[in-house]
């Protein structure tokens, strides 16, 4: 394998490209969520859903956010610890699920599962309910744990909350769909028996699962570290797959997909989710793109420095800004409070930058209001 050397406008081009965020857009919701191979979930909706504002960044004002609600129910897709991923990836994962807090597993799985086996009783009355009434909400199941679950956060005493999400590590559990009060996808998760969710494929071996699943985060991610910090969501490093490269003036060195390089990219602008995978790994977004960006809707109002949810802006191969909107359904407008840019833009990509402003309010059905 050869050893790669990028400038940082290539190795930019190389992350764009593989994040389907160059000209011609990709137009098959499924064909997106395959190749992007995951797309995560967050109950925080400001301007809209972020899983549905990553896809629309990638399909544009063509993508119906019902596709995506339909894909879920007919069980295309499925969801994973606030993940959607293909559930023809699912084969990927069923190994590393089965050996789930094991003794070869981490410290914190390991005391997560040893509180699963002091409440088995529990466990065993909602596998019960499940198989006769399932898919039912966690509220419908019965709290039967002797073992309180305890956190200094909002998971405390959240047993049934708990129970479920780690049976579901496990792979014995599944979000089957959604239900309860409301629409969209903030709906309460509807959970069933694994075996009743799940497709009936055999495992993919764990070492194989787990060389596959670095190829495939490599194709979606362009370029990344062989190896880096454990994440909570999905993991940023990619291990042994594809070459090895080094970037000018960044240190150490990466792995790259060869299949990007060298390829022409015809940029455009895109308006990013917080969550978008582009920026998900801080370091590589430092790196490669010099971006300072941080999600600030945690923070105190006055200690904002882009507002609460404030979108990245991409133009071409560069970061450049963020902008500051909120929808606001009941007057039916789209406010735009501030265009943050790290640099001055050409007319030209200004203009493109406030069509696609114009083109988020079309495709959530809002006016825009300028405040700025």
């Amino acid at each position: 394998m050869g050893n790669h050397r990028l400038s940082p406008a290539d190795a930019r081009r190389v992350a764009v490209r593989a994040q389907l965020l160059a000209s011609p857009r990709p137009t098959d919701l499924m064909d997106v969520l395959r190749h992007l191979t995951s797309v995560q979930l967050d109950p925080t909706a400001a301007i809209a859903p972020s899983a549905d504002l990553v896809l629309w960044s990638r399909v544009g004002s063509a993508y119906d956010p019902r596709s995506l609600r339909e894909a879920l129910e007919e069980q295309r897709v499925v969801e994973l610890s606030g993940v959607l991923r293909p559930m023809a990836d699912l084969p990927l994962f069923r190994a590393e699920m089965a050996q789930w807090g094991g003794p070869e597993a981490a410290g914190w799985q390991r005391a997560r599962a040893a509180w699963v086996a002091d409440n088995r009783a529990c466990r065993l009355d909602v596998l019960e309910r499940l198989r006769a009434d399932g898919p039912l909400l966690s509220r419908e199941l019965p709290d039967t744990c002797v073992r309180p679950w305890r956190s200094t956060g909002w998971t405390h005493h959240k047993n049934m909350t708990q129970m479920l999400e780690l049976l579901a590590l496990m792979g014995v559990v599944a979000i089957a769909g959604r239900g309860g009060a409301g629409g969209g996808p903030g709906r309460e998760r509807l959970w069933d028996l694994a075996e009743r969710v799940y497709p009936d494929e055999p495992a993919v071996p764990l070492d194989e699962a787990l060389r596959r699943r670095g190829t495939r985060r490599l194709a979606a991610l362009g370029i990344a570290r062989a190896n880096g910090a454990a994440q909570q969501v999905e993991p940023v490093d990619v291990g042994a797959a594809g070459e090895e490269a080094v970037v000018d003036g960044v240190r150490g060195t990466w792995r790259v997909d060869p299949i990007l390089l060298d390829t022409a990219v015809e940029g455009r602008v895109a308006l990013l989710s917080p969550f978008d995978r582009l920026i998900h790994d801080r370091r590589r977004m430092s790196e490669l793109f010099g971006f300072d960006y941080a999600l600030e809707m945690f923070k105190p109002a006055a200690k904002r420095r882009w507002g609460f949810y404030a979108l990245p802006v991409l133009v071409g191969d560069e970061l450049v800004g963020k902008l500051d909107a909120s929808a606001n359904r009941a007057a039916g407008a789209l406010r735009v409070t501030a265009l943050h840019l790290d640099r001055e833009l050409t007319p030209g990509d200004l203009d493109a930058v406030e069509e696609q402003i114009d083109d988020l309010a079309r495709w959530l059905e809002l006016e825009v209001v300028r405040e700025r």
